[in-house]
Parts: C-alpha cells; sequence; structure tokens
C-alpha cells in the first residue's frame, strides 16, 4: 500500500512550483550515480578518498590550501568562528546575517565570543564602520578577533558585495591583526553574477564557507577553505560539534559533481530571477525593488494588497506555488534548477487573474 501513496506523492509534489529556496533542489542524476559508485573510506581516520578529492577540488577553485567536508553551512561558519575566536571576543557582523539571524545564536553558545552587529546597505558594512568598531585595547572591551561578512546576502535580497569594499574590509581587518570570515553560502552565485573567478572573491577572507547544497543541487554538505593549519585546527570543532563522518565518500561525491558541473548554470538562475521580479513588479499591490536583484533572490512587498503575508502564502499555496515570508509585508522567491520560465509563467498568469489593485483594497 505504500507504493501508490508514495507515487500519488511524488504526482502531487510535481505539480507544485516551489520558490521557497534553491535548498530544496534535487540532487541530478550524475549525483545519484556518483553516490552509488563512491570510493569510501573513514573519513576520521582520514580514509575516504571522495571526502579527500571534494576538500581539495573546493580549496583549489577558491585559491586556499585546504579545505573540510561539513554538513551544512551554519556548521561550517561555526566551525569557523570558533577557530577564529574563542570566549569573551568579539565577531563584527552585519546586523542582519545569517550567522545572527538563522544560526540559533551559535556564536554565543558555541565559541562563547559575542556578536558586534553593524548596519550595512544592501548587506554590506561601510569599512569605516568596521574601522570604528575594531576594540582598541583597554581592560573593560573584549578583543576584536573575527569579521565575518556574507556573500551573496540573504537577507538583503541575493545581493553581492562589490570586490572594491571586500578588499578595503581586508585591508582594514590586515592592519589590526584581524581575521574576515566570509559566510559564501551562496558564493559561486556571486561570482558568477560578476563574472569573475571565485578565488578572486575568497581571496579576501582568511576563511570560506560555500555551500553544496543550494543552488549547486548537491543533496548536503557544504566545504569550509582556509590554510591548511587553520583547517586542522577546525577539524578539532567538526569532531566536538559531531560532524565527524565515517564512510562520507556517498555524501561528498554530489559535491564534486555539483562544482565540477553546475556552477556555470547558475547564470539561468539569475535569468529567471530578473524575470521573475520584472513581472511581479507590474502586477498592481506588489512591490520590488529591481535594483536589489543581483542573483536569484527576489523580494516582494506586499503590503499594498491588503493581505497579510500567511495569508498571500496560503492563498499561493491552495494553487501550486510556495514561497517564503521574509518579514511583516515581505516575501522571499528564489529561482533555482527545480523552477522555469514554464513555473513563472503559471505563477505571473494566476496573480495576474486574482491581485486586487490598491483602490480595491478596504
Amino acid at each position: 500500500m505504500k507504493v501508490p501513496h508514495l507515487r500519488w506523492e511524488r504526482d502531487r509534489m510535481s505539480q507544485i512550483s516551489d520558490f521557497r529556496s534553491d535548498t530544496v533542489t534535487k540532487p541530478t542524476d550524475a549525483m545519484r550515480d556518483a553516490m552509488r559508485e563512491a570510493v569510501v573510506g573513514d573519513d576520521v581516520y582520514g580514509e575516504d578518498e571522495t571526502v579527500r578529492q571534494l576538500e581539495q577540488l573546493a580549496a583549489e577553485l577558491m585559491g586556499k590550501e585546504a579545505g573540510l567536508f561539513v554538513t551544512s553551512g551554519t556548521q561550517g561558519n561555526q566551525v569557523a568562528i570558533a577557530t577564529h575566536a574563542g570566549r569573551g571576543d568579539e565577531v563584527i557582523a552585519e546586523s542582519e546575517s545569517h550567522v545572527f539571524y538563522y544560526e540559533a545564536g551559535a556564536v554565543a553558545a558555541i565559541a562563547g565570543a559575542q556578536l558586534r552587529q553593524l548596519p550595512g546597505k544592501r548587506g554590506v558594512m561601510d569599512p569605516e564602520h568596521i574601522r570604528e568598531a575594531i576594540r582598541t585595547p583597554n581592560i573593560h572591551h573584549p578583543v576584536t578577533k573575527l569579521i565575518c561578512v556574507e556573500n551573496t546576502h540573504n537577507r538583503a535580497g541575493g545581493t553581492v558585495i562589490p570586490e572594491a569594499a571586500l578588499r578595503e574590509t581586508a585591508n582594514i581587518a590586515r592592519e589590526h591583526g584581524v581575521a574576515v570570515h566570509m559566510d559564501g553560502a551562496r558564493l559561486f552565485n556571486a561570482a558568477v553574477a560578476m563574472n569573475v573567478p571565485v578565488a578572486e572573491l575568497a581571496a579576501h577572507a582568511d576563511s570560506v564557507q560555500v555551500c553544496l547544497s543550494k543552488g549547486l543541487c548537491a543533496p548536503i554538505g557544504s566545504v569550509l577553505v582556509s590554510s591548511r593549519e587553520f583547517i586542522e585546527r577546525a577539524r578539532v570543532w567538526r569532531k566536538r560539534l559531531g560532524g565527524g563522518m565515517r564512510q562520507a565518500g556517498v555524501i561528498a561525491a554530489p559535491g564534486i559533481i555539483a562544482l565540477s558541473t553546475m556552477v556555470e548554470r547558475l547564470e539561468e538562475d539569475h535569468r529567471l530571477a530578473t524575470r521573475l521580479a520584472s513581472e511581479l513588479a507590474s502586477l498592481p499591490g506588489l512591490e520590488v525593488n529591481l535594483s536589489l536583484v543581483d542573483t536569484n533572490i527576489v523580494l516582494v512587498d506586499i503590503a499594498k494588497t491588503g493581505y497579510t503575508v500567511d495569508e498571500f502564502l496560503a492563498v499561493l499555496a491552495e494553487e501550486g506555488f510556495l514561497a517564503t515570508s521574509f518579514g511583516k509585508t515581505v516575501l522571499r522567491f528564489v529561482t533555482h534548477r527545480d523552477v522555469s520560465d514554464v513555473d513563472v509563467d503559471r505563477l505571473i498568469s494566476y496573480l495576474s487573474s486574482h491581485l486586487r489593485r490598491p483602490s480595491e483594497v478596504h
């Protein structure tokens, strides 16, 4: 009796246009084949050849000495932060950064450090504000150990940090003996949008975390890259957080496919996001800041429609469209490999027929 039920679930899901996140992407056939055929060993003993290959590939692509395969972007960020900073230290981060907003207070819980939040514009902290925020030696002050940057920036709408801002931030950090960690969950999106090698962006950070399970479509995992010495210390923190994996080649293998074959196609996600943003902006009651659509995320303000966010999401879900709440009046739509122009056509067609004009809202 289970098989028909599963088949029905697959049929039902095939009718849904899922714009919630690029994390919902399914692994490709090549990834599934690679999982089945992966050469494996005990990774805690350093014996999994597939994991080692993935870590080396990621490090080479980003111009670093070594890599560390981790279970998620959050684990990669927190392993890096705990390796850079400790109890009573201070970490500078943008006020709506992922490490502050979406990681369950892990900087305090794991590293024992405190976050100092700075406002950003398009998710970018002003380098001079960073300079001013770095603590001077004083018995009353924590020690500034780390600056975290996020590229692309999720809550800003997938915006890219200009390379000049990255460079200036890195220079200020070096002047003060402070490290830089880049939450590069979608760093390959940034590199594709800027048409530069990803290593050029990674060069401005001492450590970089990249996700394999977002637009690159692997089913699980991220890679943290840095110097060889830093990665060896980070490996201890991964173990402390329960991230020591055994025959992990079966989940690392899709990551190799992701880094080798899925990067260039991110440009298609960006094209689709630009089109989606433009179409949504033309509809009554919807407001989209088109200048923020750098990559594959579209933020839509629905305040003028008269709907609450929950109401709007419920109406969309009834018609087979999924999106995400991103604030009191804001929805997030994310484009990825598993949505297409057909999904956008369906969404725009439905909204064009059903959205009320602001003058009709009472």
